[in-house]
């Protein structure tokens, strides 16, 4: 049973400085694991065809690396890496892709061991450890809502590509006011920025970017994962009390809920947003 101090908890998602996040991905990110039985730490691109989480995740995974042109790509960097298994699937799908993954947190790095095609660097996401004009994409899927402070991650990231090159993410956002009062027990649990849609766009294109590409896909997002979750429950409630305490599985079911009604009531959303450098 993994033991977790509530109070500490809340400390992490209050304050999410780089520390904070560090502890709370090391603390709960297996309960994704438990829940989906895989090791991709995303949402999930959720459809007809993609009913289940292994199916949407690699699903979100395939749709970033088809918007990113990844096939016409050599040098890539995934930050914010996670366990790496976007990495994989793309070094899979695109054998001439050199993949970097830098991620702060080194037992997350250490997770899949050596990898071919994939480097593996300890770094933060916002001193990035590559020279100028030297990569051809900039990657965050499911991450730069962690990145503090975010202009300074989008200026590295213009700093390292070359002019063709593009800075791509993948990225909860929120629509409408974010009290309280609109986003209710996700203003504790969305553990990390609460950015909208604007602010964002306008930091991009301030750091030098035009945004080529922005797509909307909440509603593949939030809902049929929360109804995921409502209809097999029973298992994965079981499969997550293995390790972690009855109150964790209960605030995660309560928040997957409220998460599918701010979706509907266009509180919140989910973009893919794919950048080029001004010329």
């Amino acid at each position: 049973m993994i033991s977790i101090n509530p109070f500490d908890v809340f400390l992490w998602t209050f304050r999410k400085n780089e520390k904070d996040v560090i502890n709370l991905y090391n603390t709960l990110s297996p309960v994704m694991q438990l829940a989906t039985g895989g090791s991709m730490l995303n949402f999930g691109y959720w459809s007809p065809n993609h009913t289940d989480p292994i199916s949407a995740q690699n699903n979100l995974c395939n749709v970033f690396g088809n918007l990113s042109e990844l096939s016409t790509a050599t040098n890539a960097i995934d930050v914010g890496s996670g366990l790496s298994a976007p990495s994989k699937l793309w070094r899979d799908s695109f054998p001439n892709l050199n993949l970097y993954d830098v991620n702060i947190n080194f037992k997350q790095l250490c997770f899949s061991g050596y990898q071919k095609n994939i480097e593996f660097l300890n770094s933060t996401s916002t001193k990035l450890p590559f020279g100028n004009n030297s990569v051809d994409r900039v990657l965050a899927l499911e991450s730069a809502q962690h990145f503090k402070p975010l202009r300074d991650f989008i200026t590295e990231s213009k700093r390292v590509l070359v002019q063709t090159g593009f800075l791509v993410l993948a990225i909860p956002i929120t629509v409408q006011d974010t009290s309280f009062g609109k986003l209710g027990l996700l203003k504790f649990t969305w553990s990390s920025e609460h950015y909208s849609l604007d602010y964002l766009k306008n930091l991009i294109i301030s750091t030098g970017f035009k945004i080529t590409d922005e797509i909307p896909i909440g509603s593949h997002v939030y809902d049929p994962l929360a109804d995921y979750y409502v209809e097999n429950r029973p298992t994965l409630k079981k499969n997550i009390l293995e390790r972690y305490p009855t109150y964790v599985e209960k605030i995660l079911f309560k928040s997957i809920l409220k998460m599918k009604k701010a979706s509907q009531e266009n509180i919140i959303d989910y973009v893919l947003l794919k950048c080029v450098l001004e010329s």
